[in-house]
């Protein structure tokens, strides 16, 4: 049976790795993670579950210990999380399929409840997001943050750096860094939460030092073809702005253009409600970037299929469709029915709205 969708099975290069299909899981926080914050058997049985695709992007996976911004979110900076790791991607690679680490630092978009020692989260300035935020103690209003020491941009850029190496350690195929939706990274990017004096704010030239940086320290690590980055120009989430987007994000990736990097991840829209999104021109950002484009931000197979054929992307990914069809590439082929995600167990539960979504096979049984 030929698909409805050919141009989503057609194979694609990331250098000598080799992904069957254009599909990817994007990468999406679950909340599972055992204590020490460290990825399970659960982990390893809900990635393998959804090998099929062409590559599967890990949910963010914090750098370091200040890194982390919500329960249960795994790590990569202990022994014991690059162990836990290896399991998930023992169990991915068995199962035939590829797996990126995205890398995080949630910046701001923290609780002192959540640091080592109950320090206040760090930020690229001392403004608090006028956001709410779980704890283990339940829904929490954000407090303002401690802006970072100009010595403590190396810090930062050594621990992804040190994730980059765990990653490599752990068994992943490769390695994203997470400079969207508000989180540190996109902290510094933007004007309306970077308010520095020093080399690291200001002019956008030096409020891309931070992510120039990063991306030069993990290819000290990985082959570039192993490198991508995810951004997401359009979105508010965690009370993120910028008081002119469209420069701001033309300069970013014209300058990460030049890295050859193995993909640039764009969220084409906002989560949420998209109230206070911005317009942006995607297609003005798509013509200043020359390698492999993986569009996300609610595609389906229709939209998908034509953002391929029309060269728009090269990779298109897929989040909560993704999270309740672990076989979402078959649905995909053969235009069956999709399952429909359960919001209430996205961030909760075990099993339950995690690894326990019916397969088609499930269903012919």
């Amino acid at each position: 049976m030929s698909s409805p969708f050919p141009h989503l099975f057609d194979p694609l290069a990331l250098g000598d790795l080799h992904l069957p299909n254009r599909i990817v899981l994007a990468p999406l926080t679950r909340s599972r993670a055992l204590p020490g914050e460290v990825a399970g058997a659960l982990t390893a049985r809900y990635y393998a579950q959804r090998a099929s695709g062409g590559l599967l992007i890990s949910e963010g996976t914090q750098i370091s210990p200040s890194g982390r911004g919500y329960p249960r979110t795994p790590g990569i900076h202990s022994p014991e999380q690059i162990a836990g790791w290896k399991g998930v991607t023992e169990a991915v690679h068995a199962a035939g399929g590829r797996i990126f680490a995205q890398l995080w630092h949630v910046g701001r978009i923290s609780h002192r409840s959540l640091q080592p020692g109950g320090v206040l989260p760090v930020a690229p300035s001392a403004i608090r997001p006028k956001t709410k935020i779980f704890t283990e103690s339940g829904l929490v209003a954000l407090e303002t943050p401690r802006a970072l020491d100009t010595a403590e941009m190396a810090d930062i850029v050594a621990s992804f750096r040190a994730a980059a190496e765990n990653a490599r350690a752990a068994g992943f195929d490769g390695v994203e860094i997470h400079a969207a939706n508000g989180y540190l990274l996109d902290q510094f990017l933007r004007d309306g939460t970077n308010h520095r004096d020093d080399a690291y704010g200001g002019s956008i030239d030096n409020r891309l030092r931070l992510v120039l940086e990063v991306v030069e320290a993990v290819l000290g690590v990985w082959d570039k073809a192993r490198v991508g980055l995810r951004l997401s120009p359009a979105n508010p989430f965690n009370d993120i702005l910028d008081s002119t987007p469209q420069a701001t994000f033309e300069a970013v990736v014209s300058a990460l253009d030049g890295f050859g990097l193995g993909y640039l991840h764009m969220v084409e829209g906002s989560l949420g409600s998209g109230e206070g999104a911005p317009e942006i021109d995607f297609a003005a950002l798509r013509r200043l970037w020359q390698g492999v484009y993986m569009a996300n931000g609610g595609y389906d197979g229709p939209r998908a299929e034509a953002a391929l054929a029309s060269g728009h992307a090269q990779l298109v990914s897929f989040g909560t469709a993704y999270l309740a069809n672990p076989d979402l590439p078959e649905r995909l082929r053969t235009n069956a029915p999709l399952n429909t995600p359960d919001s209430t167990t996205f961030y909760q539960g075990e099993d339950k709205g995690y690894v326990d979504y019916p397969t088609l096979a499930d269903g012919a049984a």
